[in-house]
């Protein structure tokens, strides 16, 4: 194994002026992995240098996960206080009381007392089961709801309250759905993790995050050419097949997979990029302390964006919902499209 000194590796400032990596390793390969080997993954990322895992309860491998952790930190004679390890809560956990049970089992899991990052993982409690197919749906699903959001988001903040939490966020938050929370939150999120990649930039979203220092993470950041079939459209674009990214990746003689990922932290948002194997996930890492893009280069990735979305999550739909496209806010409001408030219900 080459390992990388962490130090080298540049960071990100958080909006509190607590610095993190500029690259984390994701965690979700529960699609065609197995928790061990994700676990054995994540213990050789933190050996090689890692420092930024991104976990979350809806990936099924955070108990593999801890163990790996609690051994790399013992073999590797790394600081618990070096790790940066984030999580999430299931959208089946939203309701009164839910958030702090979620929280207690991931610690549980992960083996930590307390976690350096924790967010909502979708903004609304639309739950589908593991592996489901593409048109199942409950008939329980609902739009977002900002009343009802805020309800889980005090839980959010109460665990910072109590010291189990360092940092909250939020996942898969559309900039309508930030512009209606950010103003209502005592605690603001830290980060926002959403997809990001050289084939869908999102510009608007991006520059808002900025200015209200929200630290975006951009999970698929490579394009996830190996998802589910359930997850893919024909016309759905082909990060590492874009002419720039090929271009670019053959004057540097390497992987288009670096070249999307140095465009990331160039850019000044967090990929987390995840692999099995050892020599990607190592260079994964090395890639972002050296041989930096180009401003040419960096500009014409840029320019290449095509605004095509890969992750439509389409079991998320509520009944009445027309396109999964309603999930997103396409049209630059809150979608409620076919919702129909229940009784008594509040409409915002």
């Amino acid at each position: 194994m080459n390992r990388l000194d962490p130090g080298s590796v540049p960071k990100f400032t958080l909006a509190g002026g607590e610095q993190v990596p500029v690259i984390g390793m994701g965690t979700f390969g529960n699609d065609r992995f197995s928790p061990g080997q994700v676990a054995d993954a994540v213990k050789g990322a933190a050996l090689c240098g890692y420092r930024f895992f991104d976990c979350a309860a809806a990936y099924q491998n955070e108990a593999e996960i801890g163990l790996a952790l609690e051994d790399a930190m013992k073999t590797g004679g790394i600081r618990r206080e070096e790790l940066f390890v984030s999580s999430k809560v299931w959208n089946d956990m939203h309701g009164r009381g839910d958030v702090l049970i979620a929280l207690a089992k991931s610690l549980k899991d992960l083996r930590l007392d307390y976690l350096d990052g924790y967010m909502v993982h979708w903004p609304f409690p639309n739950y589908h089961p593991p592996g489901c197919a593409r048109d199942w749906r409950s008939p329980a699903s609902r739009p977002f709801l900002i009343d009802e959001f805020m309800e889980t988001w005090r839980q959010m903040e109460r665990l910072v309250d109590a010291g189990l939490v360092r940092h909250i966020g939020v996942s898969n938050m559309t900039l309508p759905k930030l512009r209606a929370l950010l103003p209502r939150c005592r605690i603001r999120p830290a980060f926002n993790e959403v997809e990001l990649h050289p084939g869908f930039q999102q510009q608007e979203l991006f520059e808002y995050c900025r200015r209200e220092r929200i630290l975006l993470i951009g999970f698929c950041p490579l394009g996830s050419p190996t998802r589910p079939a359930r997850d893919r459209l024909p016309d759905d674009v082909s990060v590492m097949e874009m002419p720039a990214v090929r271009e670019i990746a053959a004057r540097h003689g390497v992987h288009p997979a670096l070249i999307c990922i140095k465009w990331a932290v160039r850019r000044g948002h967090m990929p987390i990029p995840f692999s099995v194997y050892e020599a990607e996930y190592e260079s994964n890492l090395r890639c972002v302390t050296e041989d930096p893009l180009t401003d040419g280069e960096f500009e014409a990735l840029t320019r290449a964006d095509t605004g095509r979305r890969i992750i439509k999550a389409f079991n998320f739909l509520w009944p009445g919902a027309e396109s999964w496209e309603n999930l997103w806010d396409t049209g630059g409001e809150i979608d409620l499209t076919g919702w129909e408030q229940p009784a008594g219900g509040s409409p915002s």
